[in-house]
């Protein structure tokens, strides 16, 4: 999830650790907490795109990064603060910690929560970024800050907060079983050999859903909307998986094929050639588009050694894609 729901969720357990002992301030150091795994991001400015993408989500949301750290920063932060309690601050990072990747692992990339481990847990059931869970969620961390550490009022209002949200995500996966079933009865009506079908939210919401459908030669991209009235369309993308056959052997080609689950396909312009993710879609809502919303150039250097890396996002690309979606939400 952005940065903002997972510092919100982190304030709200830290609450629930230490809140009636050291009042706001077990938000503040929860919502510090909440925001520690993700600086693995950092490993872009010090190693390649593949190996990036693979540390991403990796150790730093696993449940042994919470069980080794906690404590570590639990002593820390004890070292130097007035409330003394070594197990009270170790229960608050390692809670904040475990809930991180656990919320992280709702949405489409998903987390490492068993690393070491070769197992990626992603539900997509969730957007990365879901006002629906974020706002009601931050109304009441706010209402909860107002009120004095040993009330009843403040309990009750931090409480509804995680009940909302945890409600919110027991409907989202509702939801996606009822577009999963939707997108399976358009594929049976419509006569498609497929051999999968992967769904996930559109962007900050869960009333659009988009499908990839694999079938031998192709991907079909689909989208729906519970205020649909017109039948599934599915847009046809080839593998193309033969315009890599000279490379596919290597390293990094057989990391990229992992990382995106097999959920890629390949196409060539102006003799360069593109990886595309279709796990995250399209930055575009218009028929035969190539613009993915993670796209990698393919090169190779002069020691044959095969490279990846990211083709940046337009703005621009992005805002018309929100205005589309918005549109698109409210029905076919």
């Amino acid at each position: 999830m952005d940065s903002l729901t997972q510092i919100i969720l982190g304030a709200a357990v830290g609450e629930v650790a230490l809140g009636k002992k050291i009042g706001n301030k077990a938000m503040l150091y929860g919502a510090i907490a909440g925001t520690i795994p993700d600086l693995d991001v950092l490993s872009s400015y010090f190693t390649d795109t593949v190996s990036a993408l693979e540390i991403h989500r990796g150790f730093t949301h696993s449940i042994l990064f919470s069980v080794i750290f906690a404590p570590i920063f639990g002593w820390l932060v004890n070292s130097y603060e007035k409330y003394k309690n070594i197990k009270g601050w170790s229960w608050l990072f390692f809670w904040a910690f475990i809930t991180h990747p656990i919320l992280d692992a709702q949405t489409t990339w998903g987390t490492q929560l068993f690393w070491p481990l070769d197992l990626r847990l992603a539900f997509k059931n969730i957007f990365v970024i879901d006002p629906l869970y974020t706002l009601p969620f931050l109304v009441f961390l706010i209402l909860t800050m107002q009120q004095k550490r040993n009330t009843k009022k403040r309990s009750f209002y931090n409480n509804t907060g995680l009940l909302l949200s945890s409600g919110y995500l027991i409907l989202t996966f509702i939801f996606k079983w009822i577009a999963y079933n939707q997108f399976k009865s358009a594929l049976e009506k419509q006569n498609i050999n497929y051999t999968q079908v992967d769904i996930r939210p559109s962007a900050m919401n869960t009333i659009l859903w988009s499908a990839n459908v694999e079938t031998k030669d192709s991907y079909l991209l689909g989208d729906y909307s519970f205020f649909d009235t017109q039948p599934i369309h599915f847009k046809h993308y080839p593998k193309n998986h033969h315009l890599i056959k000279e490379i596919k052997e290597s390293k990094n080609v057989q990391r990229m094929i992992a990382i995106s689950e097999g959920w890629y396909t390949i196409h060539k312009k102006n003799n360069i050639l593109y990886f595309n993710d279709l796990r995250f879609g399209l930055l575009s809502l218009e028929p035969n588009s190539q613009n993915f919303v993670f796209k990698y150039k393919i090169t190779v250097s002069d020691s044959n050694e095969v490279l990846f890396s990211e083709v940046p996002k337009s703005p621009r690309n992005a805002k018309k894609l929100f205005r589309n979606l918005w549109s698109r939400i409210k029905g076919n």
